[in-house]
Order: C-alpha cells, then sequence, then structure tokens
C-alpha cells in the first residue's frame, strides 16, 4: 500500500506549508464511531470558533471601558487552545478510535478532562480570565448596555462546548469500558512503545489474516471440453 499523503490542515496551494497530519474519518475509523468522531471533531471547531467569538467580544468589553488585558488574554486563548484542542485531544481520540489503542483514549480522558474544567470556568467567566462568560456579561450591564449584549453571545457558546465536552467524554468512556479497555492495557502500549504509532485496525487485520492470497507452484491442467474424465 502507498503511503498516504498528509491533508490536515487543508492549506492553500500558495502558502509554502504543507499539511501535518493525515485524517479521513470514512476511510480510518470503524463506521459503528463515525458519527461520534466527525462530532467531537465539529465540537472542535465549535470551540475553536468560540474562542474566537470571545476575542471579539473582550474588544468590545475593552471600548466599553473593560481592561485591555482581556483582549491580550483572550488572543492568547484563541492562538493556544485552537491548535492544542485538536493535537491534545482530537487526535488522540481519533486515533483511539482508528486502532482501538487505550494509551490514546487515556490521553483523551485525562486532557479532554481538564479541557472540559477550564471550558466550564470560561463560561462562568471569573473577572481577568480573558473570557466573557456569564459573571463578566452580567455584571457589566451596568457599564455599557451594548457591549454586555455582545459579551452574552461568547457565555452561551461557551456552555454550550462545556455541555457537549460533557456529553462526548461520557460517550466515548462508556464505549472504551464496553469493549473492555482498562488502565492497564495503556501502560502496555507505554512500556512496549506501541503508543506513538498505533497500527490502524485494517494494518493490525493483515497482519493476522495476511493480505495476499497463497500463490500455486503450478496451474492445474482440467480437460478439455467434450473429453471424458479419466
Amino acid at each position: 500500500m502507498s503511503e498516504k499523503e498528509n491533508n490536515f490542515p487543508p492549506l492553500p496551494k500558495f502558502i509554502p506549508l504543507k499539511p501535518c497530519f493525515y485524517q479521513n474519518i470514512s476511510d480510518e475509523i470503524p463506521i459503528e464511531h463515525q458519527l461520534l468522531v466527525k462530532r467531537i471533531y465539529r465540537l472542535w471547531l465549535f470551540y475553536c470558533a468560540t474562542l474566537g467569538v470571545n476575542l471579539v467580544a473582550c474588544l468590545a468589553w475593552w471600548i466599553g471601558g473593560g481592561s485591555g488585558a482581556n483582549v491580550g488574554l483572550a488572543l492568547v486563548w484563541l492562538l493556544l487552545f485552537s491548535p492544542c484542542g485538536y493535537m491534545c485531544w482530537f487526535r488522540p481520540v481519533y486515533k483511539a478510535f482508528r486502532a482501538d489503542s487505550s494509551f490514546n483514549f487515556m490521553a483523551f480522558f485525562f486532557i479532554f478532562g481538564a479541557q472540559f474544567v477550564l471550558t466550564v470556568l470560561q463560561a462562568i467567566g471569573f473577572a481577568g480570565w480573558g473570557a466573557c462568560g456569564w459573571l463578566a456579561a452580567i455584571g457589566f450591564f451596568q457599564t455599557s448596555v451594548g457591549a454586555a449584549v455582545v459579551m452574552l453571545l461568547p457565555a452561551i457558546m461557551f456552555s454550550m462546548s462545556a455541555a457537549m465536552m460533557a456529553v462526548a467524554i461520557i460517550k466515548v468512556h462508556r464505549i472504551y469500558r464496553g469493549a473492555g479497555g482498562s488502565f492497564q492495557k495503556a501502560q502496555t502500549e507505554w512500556n512496549t512503545g506501541a503508543w506513538r504509532n498505533p497500527p490502524s485496525r485494517e494494518a493490525q487485520y493483515n497482519n493476522f489474516s495476511g493480505s495476499t492470497l497463497p500463490e500455486y507452484p503450478t496451474v492445474p491442467s482440467y480437460p478439455a471440453a467434450g473429453s471424458q474424465w479419466p
């Protein structure tokens, strides 16, 4: 089989950079898990969009009389968590379902769990965090109604992101435990080094059953039509 060419992120041709990952959910993920993996991917996209909206809301917050430090933190969250979210929790769950990797499942649970807690804190909106959550938005109505209305949008989106993250981690955990996954399997993958590049399910099947048919030394000779069998 020829090596698959990286296709993510889909960069324009005029950019002198090449994609870093190969991603094809329909080709690499078992059909029974494709919908869940697609939803987690869309969740990552939605969270990135939430961080972008949060940056705009922090600008409105600053214009309305708030602190400019929130704008800087919001920009840091956008530039940091957008790629790190893909690398640190979507890629692990993608590889986990692709290769039935216990280590990647565990990495997803720990990192995605931390992301869920952070998203809840962003939805709450403590002062000085660079996140337009509920406390920041509601408390700013006394200063600027227009800016506070804009700040409500990321508060709603952070809340939706947290709710979808909770549902996602529960569903993935049920599938993992239902398939007999355990922390001991993750340790075994770590000790053997299989976690670095776990083979896909198709490769595992080919290694077990063989990907080619047996070859005969000679072609069987059959009698011509109309002749009698000996």
